[in-house]
């Protein structure tokens, strides 16, 4: 057992850091809105259409990254996404149309993160913990990534304001780069068969047929929407509203910082009470917050209050989410069912990131994207309500189904 939870514990180690690398970075993207779009005279929907893009071909990709990864091992699945988001972020630094913004920082990142993100690192912590650690684990290794949110928008806006956006981004490719070395930490092996193994096609089938997962798949897609509008587009707003710039990375890095023990919180919640309806709560929370915030006076505090409250909020919904999937199908083909999930996320994201862009160069405003936000927490809280985290009947004991 000694060796079982050492061998875990760097496992655990290596997905942390990588989570932290991966996504430290990608909630920096919304800090290059503003001196790309100034430098080549760009609308916000240009750059806001390419960071949709990256987040849509990261949740199409997601799901035959996780299948790799279930069926090979996560290793090479990890390599090649590092080695093409670290590509992706040299090209974006030569980007100088939309075209090569959309290819560099939508497609190739889009596909880096597929490999190095969540659905591909936490299917390798659940496949390594025991079942009654799992969601505890996944709260440790998600609040790594909103730990590198934390410590990365800083250290990006230090970057760009040292050496320029175009440079800084070549530095930020050189950083990413060092998950390729982290991949030795992970160890992991595809599960040995036991009886009849599941094909891809079964577990495929067993899944869309079991309404809990649509209704956790709509669910997320709502998550999706919301972070990725408030990262790409909180900063602008806030200097909208006649706040000084740094305000919205202090914003930003809060939320990262908050959110290393909302994720935390959630994943020790997760193993005690029922997921799906602390994902209700956390939905509701999060309606709750963006309204306060956005029919409240604005001022430098309100909006630090707000990342705050948002953090303990943002990312909360990735261990219960994962760990309800893995609870009801197993882990077997956790990265690719949770691939297909976290697809709606990114849905989602593609969605909150684009409208965004487009509804401000059209009316001037984000005040209907923040209105359709709190539409959609409360549609996410109704539709988590009624899932059962309960397990398919192949994975219970005779007789129990």
């Amino acid at each position: 057992m000694t060796s079982v939870w050492r061998t875990s514990g760097w496992i655990l180690l290596g997905a942390s850091l990588i989570l932290a690398l991966s996504l430290g970075i990608r909630h920096g993207f919304g800090l290059f809105l503003a001196p790309m779009s100034s430098e080549f005279g760009w609308g916000r929907e240009v750059f806001a259409f390419a960071i949709a893009l990256q987040n849509l071909i990261w949740g199409l990709a997601q799901p035959f990254t996780g299948a790799l990864a279930d069926r090979f091992g996560a290793a090479k699945t990890v390599i090649v996404g590092g080695v093409l988001y670290a590509l992706g972020l040299v090209l974006m630094g030569f980007s100088d149309s939309a075209l090569s913004l959309s290819l560099s920082a939508g497609l190739l990142i889009g596909i880096g993160l597929s490999g190095t993100s969540f659905s591909v690192i936490l299917g390798v912590v659940g496949r390594a913990v025991p079942m009654e650690k799992r969601s505890m684990a996944m709260g440790i290794a998600a609040a790594a990534g909103s730990f590198g949110q934390f410590a990365m928008l800083p250290g990006t806006l230090g970057l760009i304001g040292w050496l320029g956006w175009s440079s800084a981004l070549l530095a930020l490719g050189l950083l990413v780069a060092l998950i390729v070395p982290l991949v030795g930490l992970l160890k992991d092996n595809p599960l040995p068969a036991q009886g009849h193994e599941q094909s891809l096609g079964e577990a495929l089938r067993e899944a869309t047929g079991h309404s809990g997962f649509w209704l956790l798949a709509l669910g997320f897609f709502v998550c999706g929407f919301q972070v990725v509008f408030i990262g790409v587009h909180l900063p602008a707003y806030l200097v909208d509203q006649h706040l000084p710039a740094s305000v919205g990375t202090t914003v930003l890095a809060l939320v990262g910082l908050f959110n290393v023990f909302g994720t935390y919180i959630a994943g020790w919640l997760g193993g005690r009470h029922a997921k799906p309806k602390l994902l209700t709560a956390l939905y509701l929370l999060r309606g709750v917050v963006i309204v306060a915030f956005v029919y409240s006076p604005l001022t430098i505090w309100s909006a630090y209050a707000f990342g705050m409250a948002m953090g303990l909020l943002w990312l909360s919904t990735v261990p219960l989410t994962n760990g309800t999937v893995a609870t009801l199908f197993g882990v077997r083909n956790l990265s690719m069912l949770g691939g297909i999930v976290f697809l709606f996320h990114q849905l989602g994201a593609f969605l909150g990131g684009w409208l965004g862009g487009y509804l401000y160069d059209h009316t001037g405003s984000y005040e209907l994207v923040w209105q359709i936000s709190i539409f959609l927490s409360l549609m996410a809280a109704v539709l988590n309500w009624p899932v059962r985290e309960q397990p398919v009947a192949r994975l219970q004991p005779a007789g129990a189904a």
